[in-house]
């Protein structure tokens, strides 16, 4: 994920010890009831704007409950406050994404990686070279949000032509992409494990190969063995596709040089909003120099003009815009105007909208001391090392559940659980693992979360057509527990003698 500016070690956790168990769960399960009712009602729709909404009634359930616990309405806001102010980043990257993916339309980027990648990805290896690409990507620049911005959109264009499910295409782009959102040392939340539990970077990074290596690979076992059987339609139809694009885009390698930019510079450490503000500017003149006559066809002018050079670019980043394919084949066309539409800034509007009512949600469970209570009652359900583990799991994904947030299915956990693993005799990067296979990639597989919501924006894809594809994500906390269940990897501290219930091995 891409960084919020917060120093998240100064985070404060809110312990309410007046709130029990049970009040806690109030307002979690009258969530999960009433999106339940809501998706059944709307369907895919329900992301319009009434799931917003049940957000809001669950943030009030939580402060009704709040209420009857003695906090008071001034903390609850200040905590909505602080939650709201930790997603500006996220809300400004994602109006970035929706420009930057406007003007790489326009001006044939991502045209063009679709042509060029016809003909270097058949559909058998597609979905793994996904996985792949996205890996490699995530790594070097150390986000799954700017792999998913960038080679994720053109990939799931590729798909499309290929007649590949859109929904396995993005279950690939995001295991590669949070593979390396866990293991890259320029990640964030690679970065802030470690620090919750006490360890440092790369011994973090060196232990959590031990869980994450075996999760990538039977990943990829699976996107190869789906890749033989898969049925696809599109791959008979490839010239066809390239010749539409080639009548409709000047396709040219030149036009790489604007991802291959962003890319660089997401690697320097450059801010991944300065960099996706320099794509979309270079895009934007890659398009009057290689577009022009796309660029007019945008601004909705008969003649060229510096009027409508300039429109024609307002228009590509900040509303939804289609180019009209050039073919004699009726199908082509059809299925190439469903790719060939830009975003803009403005349909990102919905995915912030459902960010931010997320974070009231969050905000008001945190200020009440739900997030806290959820924790420690897990925490206490198990005595054994195992037990420890699986309630270090439990709580990343409840609290990524229920606060919405990543970062928090990091910092909670690790605040409330640090002692625990000490007092186990287990060294702290137990820990810091743990809180990355579920905390870290979870994140992605809810839709109200900011990591699902971001994802399902960007690549167009809902969260419900995904998850069962993104199995890097939920293979992961399974096999962190499948290695605390037979002591794999289970480090000790050295300063504590082994008892029965710390038997691992290093």
């Amino acid at each position: 994920m891409e960084s919020q500016n917060i120093n998240h070690e100064d985070e404060k956790i809110i312990i309410n010890q007046e709130l029990n168990i049970w009040e806690a769960l109030i307002p979690v399960i009258a969530l999960v009831g009433l999106l339940a009712y809501n998706v059944f009602v709307f369907g895919d729709s329900a992301l319009g704007g009434s799931n917003q909404f049940i957000l809001i009634i669950g943030a009030a359930i939580a402060a009704i409950v709040g209420f009857k616990n003695k906090v008071s309405y001034k903390s609850m806001v200040e905590e909505v406050a602080q939650n709201l102010k930790s997603t500006t980043g996220a809300i400004l990257i994602l109006l970035m994404v929706g420009a930057l993916a406007g003007t790489w339309l326009v001006s044939g980027i991502i045209p063009t990686m679709i042509y060029y990648g016809l003909d270097i990805l058949n559909p058998t290896i597609f979905l793994a070279a996904c996985v792949i690409i996205c890996a490699v990507i995530s790594v070097a620049t150390g986000s799954s949000w700017t792999t998913s911005a960038t080679v994720g959109i053109a990939l799931i264009g590729i798909a499309g032509a290929l007649g590949i499910s859109p929904g396995m295409t993005a279950g690939a782009v995001l295991s590669g992409a949070y593979f390396g959102d866990k293991l890259s040392p320029l990640s964030d939340t690679t970065n802030l494990a470690p620090a919750m539990a006490g360890t440092d970077l790369f011994t973090h990074i060196r232990y959590m190969t031990y869980t994450t290596v075996p999760t990538i690979i039977v990943t990829l076992l699976f996107f190869i063995i789906l890749g033989f059987t898969n049925d696809t339609t599109g791959a008979a139809d490839v010239s066809q596709y390239q010749g539409a694009i080639d009548a409709t885009f000047n396709t040219t390698p030149w036009l790489f040089i604007v991802p291959i930019a962003v890319i660089a510079m997401i690697v320097k450490k450059i801010s991944p909003l300065i960099a996706l503000l320099a794509g979309t500017l270079l895009a934007a003149v890659f398009a009057l120099v290689f577009q022009p006559d796309l660029v007019l066809a945008v601004s909705g002018m008969k003649e060229w003009s510096f009027e409508a050079g300039y429109k024609g670019i307002m228009n590509a980043i900040t509303v939804k815009t289609t180019v009209n394919p050039i073919s004699d084949n009726p199908k082509i066309v059809e299925e190439l105007a469903g790719l060939f539409e830009g975003k803009g800034m403005e349909s990102m509007l919905g995915t912030i909208w459902l960010i931010i009512c997320a974070m009231v949600f969050g905000g008001v469970m945190d200020a009440i001391g739900a997030l806290s209570r959820i924790s420690k009652s897990l925490l206490n359900l198990f005595s054994s090392v195992f037990g420890l583990f699986f309630s270090t799991v439990a709580s990343c994904i409840a609290i990524n559940f229920t606060a919405s947030d990543q970062y928090l299915a990091l910092v909670v956990p690790g605040k409330m659980y640090e002692k625990a693993y000490r007092e186990k005799g287990l060294a702290p990067e137990n820990l810091s693992r743990t809180l990355e296979d579920s905390g870290t990639v979870t994140s992605v597989l809810i839709p109200w979360n900011t990591c699902g919501a971001y994802h399902s924006g960007t690549l167009g894809v809902s969260v419900l057509d995904y998850a069962i594809y993104a199995m890097f994500s939920w293979l992961s906390p399974i096999m962190t527990l499948i290695f605390a269940a037979f002591s794999i990897k289970i480090k000790q501290l050295v300063t504590k003698t082994p008892t029965l219930d710390t038997i691992g091995e290093e």
